[in-house]
């Protein structure tokens, strides 16, 4: 027996998919920054040893996961199942990459982390809802 009951919470799943498309948007333009940019390499010294890191290679990174959060944001908010899998893993993601740069960032890190715990909670525990907001 499967429990059809609205709860106040898709709003929450809508904010969710709101939150990965302007999370989408910000990816694009800053990997697009990164790619249009004069500048193609970024060098890094650490404990004596000197790291070449790509900007370009970063700056496409950023496209391509933007791109996909933006769609995996549209397709949540009609509710679909292959959404809030795709979803979790990418929110997944960026919460693995904002714990590389809290050094580096520790504010905004920490709130990008909690917003993507909430994105997460909001997905597993009432995205299964958004699917019976619309059939409704």
């Amino acid at each position: 027996m499967t429990d059809t009951t609205l709860t106040r919470w898709t709003g929450w799943v809508v904010f969710a998919g709101v939150i990965m498309l302007v999370a989408g948007f910000f990816d694009i333009i800053y990997g697009l920054i990164a790619i249009i940019g004069p500048d193609s390499a970024y060098f890094l010294a650490a404990t004596g040893d000197l790291f070449l890191l790509d900007v370009s290679g970063w700056g496409w990174w950023h496209v391509i996961s933007g791109v996909l959060l933006v769609l995996v944001g549209i397709f949540l908010m009609t509710g679909a199942t292959w959404a809030r899998v795709v979803g979790v893993i990418l929110v997944a993601l960026n919460a693995l990459g904002q714990l590389a740069l809290l050094p580096v960032q520790p504010w905004w890190s920490l709130i990008v982390l909690a917003l993507d715990i909430l994105v997460i909670y909001a997905i597993i525990v009432h995205g299964r809802e958004m699917r019976v907001a619309d059939s409704v």
